[in-house]
């Protein structure tokens, strides 16, 4: 990515913004306990004139600028970490053993926060502009508890957009895709009640272990014959736990499984056939089951105008070439759903590099490309003055 993209006053702050990733980078914190990542994040947007909210969502901020009577947008930055051990031997590395930045998180707050300084200098728009520093995103529900507390209604957005970090992609490049674009995720906690026994005798015995082999491989029976050829759908048994012994038949076993769609009728599809089969094989042995279904994150769908509007400010501003034209949606499952059930827009992604550079996410040896951040501050501002003009 070439400088002549970024944007005069975001290249002027771009070392000091940098500086300020790596300082969130080397203190991480989990979900729920941003305390620090927060008050920083509050720090910076009060000085630079914002009206800062705290405690939105326990540890949110949500900062806003007014300029003009026009309409309002809203930009998502997600700031939790993962419980991870760094091993990237960087000099900014993590300071908290066992938790790192391992999904770029850091970016993305630094990336909103190049910004919002940009933005509150220059106010070459007309209308409101909510920043949004989410926590808990990584799989505790940050944006519905968000949402819980009067996010949209306390901050009203006519749009809202965040932007994710996703290596493999050239640095800097950005891309687009309307619709649905990244799965629900939903997990399903299951417990077969059979009745204990010796080993040695398992005639006298429901053994539990039985039902749960014959309910794996009946599962793979709903994704190959239940849904579409054309659709996605996923069923992974993630654990089995029974018994401590070999020669012992346990009286229960426990199932976790990890269910997605790209579909909210798929999603649905797959719960009822979850729960039919599931308690259709335990009575066929004699068992029975208890089924904990638990929806965590539904089908995020970018609406296609803001996804448009969004595409478009790209390509005006970068040509064709610095576009992922080869975008497909993910199986992977992204909270910012919650607040695009509520309100239009659209989730976007900006490259996190090729080859060595495109370490996979939620990997030890991850790190943000600090390349993408003034491209994608740059691109926060082009959208905002087009949005609000």
């Amino acid at each position: 990515m070439d400088a002549g993209h970024v944007l005069p006053g975001i290249a002027a702050i771009q070392d000091e913004m940098i500086a300020l990733r790596h300082r969130i980078h080397a203190h991480p914190e989990l979900g729920f306990e941003e305390y620090a990542t927060s008050r920083q994040v509050a720090e910076c947007l009060v000085r630079w004139g914002y009206e800062v909210t705290t405690g939105v969502g326990k540890t949110g901020v949500v900062a806003t600028l007014k300029n003009g009577e026009g309409r309002s947008i809203g930009l998502r930055a997600d700031m939790d970490a993962l419980p991870i051990q760094e091993a990237t031997g960087l000099p900014y590395a993590s300071q908290i053993d066992g938790v790192m930045h391992a999904c770029g998180h850091d970016g993305h707050t630094a990336i909103l926060l190049t910004a919002a300084r940009y933005l509150a200098q220059t106010r070459a728009f007309n209308g409101t502009l909510q920043l949004i520093f989410q926590p808990a995103e990584e799989g505790l529900g940050g944006a519905r508890k968000m949402l819980e507390e009067g996010l949209l209604e306390r901050f009203p957005c006519d749009a809202v957009f965040a932007m994710h970090n996703v290596p493999g992609y050239p640095v800097g490049h950005l891309g687009f895709y309307s619709g649905p674009f990244m799965a629900s995720a939903d997990t399903v906690n299951i417990r077969i009640i059979g009745k204990g026994g010796h080993g040695a005798v398992p005639h006298k015995a429901v053994d539990p272990v039985v039902v749960c082999a014959s309910i794996v491989i009946a599962l793979q029976s709903i994704v190959s014959r239940n849904v579409s050829p054309q659709d996605m759908a996923i069923i992974t048994v993630g654990s089995i736990h029974a018994g401590s012994a070999s020669n012992v038949i346990a009286s229960s076993a426990d199932m976790s499984l990890s269910v997605r769609a790209l579909t909210p009728e798929v999603r649905r599809l797959l719960e009822v056939r979850i729960n039919e089969l599931v308690n259709a094989q335990a009575a066929s042995f004699g068992a029975q089951a208890q089924i904990d279904y638990q929806h965590c994150h539904p089908v995020l769908i970018n609406d296609p105008q803001s996804t448009a509007l969004a595409l478009e400010v790209a390509r005006d501003w970068l040509g064709d070439d610095r576009l992922i034209n080869d975008l497909r949606p993910f199986t992977a499952s992204e909270d910012f759903a919650f607040i695009l059930e509520k309100c239009p827009g659209s989730y976007l992604v900006i490259g996190n590099g090729e080859g060595d550079s495109g370490c996979l996410l939620h990997n030890p040896g991850y790190d943000f490309n600090d390349a993408s951040l003034p491209i994608g501050a740059s691109y926060w501002v082009k959208l905002v003055e087009s949005f609000l003009r």
